[in-house]
């Protein structure tokens, strides 16, 4: 965030705040008037131009007010993070929610009750519970190729065909799958795949050849298990409804760029992926996004995990998103729906 002084950082919250609402330039004379701090024109001028300097502003045209940048808005939303109270009784909402019957249900439920009460594009996933490691096997097709076998719980068999840089036989194979499974079996395949790197990294496997390349081919068939998610979003038709032609990033191909991710939902996943590290809220704003395609719109998500399972509710709307509610929206529904989960 960017120094400011207390009377720098309210004038940039009154010119964000009101450019949300009207969606046109903000004038120096309108600041003077409406800011309440009591100042002249002549040093809310000053102070504009301060903040332009520091990148929080810019001014579309010469004789024009000034509009947020994606930083101005950035710290706009530090200072909302800042001084966020908690919702006093969400009970509405969870009600609502436990009305639904299966997992899948509930996360439909609270994507709707996103859009609607944000009027953005609500989106609502949970993971699965990792499964139980049973065993593993590991089967030589010839000289220098493997394959892995990876059984979890439920008879669920994943495999993969795995060069190696050295030949081996069908024994010290044998003596390698009974090293995995002594170690790592009976974890979730989430816990042996983190335990499978962290062995790895110990120095003593780096001098035991059948340990490392026991290591070395579990992993390789671990991290073909990809996690199993229930997706669900909803509003698309709710966030068309709520642009204007005040919204001036809002071409017609970045809107099918959208709604093609929308579409293609494991690309959510990969973007939630990037992004969401920890529990609590996630705010990614127009520029922060690493894809160009997302530059005009905002996130903001919310992540929990019982150690058991994950899920992440959240809206992606334009920058020119209502903050405030929108935070307060997704937390709540976050709030409520791990209750329930």
């Amino acid at each position: 965030m960017s120094d400011l002084t207390d009377r720098q950082h309210r004038l940039l919250v009154r010119l964000v705040a009101e450019y949300i609402e009207q969606g046109e330039p903000v004038s120096s004379a309108w600041l003077a008037e409406n800011s309440g701090l009591g100042v002249s024109s002549a040093t809310v001028r000053n102070i504009l131009a301060h903040l332009e300097e520091q990148g929080l502003l810019r001014q579309p045209h010469t004789s024009a007010g000034r509009v947020p940048t994606d930083s101005g808005y950035r710290q706009y939303v530090e200072g909302l993070l800042n001084q966020r109270r908690r919702a006093k009784d969400p009970r509405q909402i969870e009600t609502r929610l436990r009305q639904a019957g299966t997992v899948s249900d509930i996360l439909d439920n609270a994507s709707q009750e996103l859009s609607r009460q944000s009027h953005h594009i609500g989106f609502a996933l949970s993971a699965a519970p990792s499964a139980q490691l049973q065993h593993v096997d590991f089967v030589s097709l010839d000289a220098r190729r493997v394959l892995v076998i990876v059984v979890s719980a439920g008879g669920h068999i994943t495999h993969k065909v795995v060069e190696t840089d050295e030949p081996h036989d069908a024994a010290r194979l044998s003596e390698a799958a009974n090293y995995i499974n002594r170690e790592f079996a009976g974890m979730s395949i989430d816990d042996a795949r983190a335990a499978v790197a962290r062995r790895l990294q110990e120095e003593r496997v780096l001098y035991n050849a059948l340990m490392s390349r026991a290591l070395q081919l579990a992993q390789s068939g671990l991290n073909e298990i990809s996690p199993t998610h229930n997706v669900s979003i909803q509003g698309t038709s709710a966030f068309l409804d709520g642009l204007s032609d005040r919204d001036e990033r809002m071409t017609l191909e970045t809107l099918r760029a959208l709604f093609r991710m929308i579409e293609e939902k494991h690309r959510l996943l990969e973007l939630l992926t990037r992004y969401v590290n920890t529990d609590g809220l996630t705010i990614v704003i127009g520029s922060e996004h690493e894809q160009p395609d997302m530059h005009p719109f905002s996130l903001v998500a919310s992540t929990f995990n019982d150690g058991s399972r994950s899920a992440t509710v959240g809206v992606i709307g334009p920058t020119r998103m209502r903050y405030q509610k929108t935070i307060t929206v997704v937390d709540n529904l976050s709030k409520a729906v791990s209750r329930i989960l």
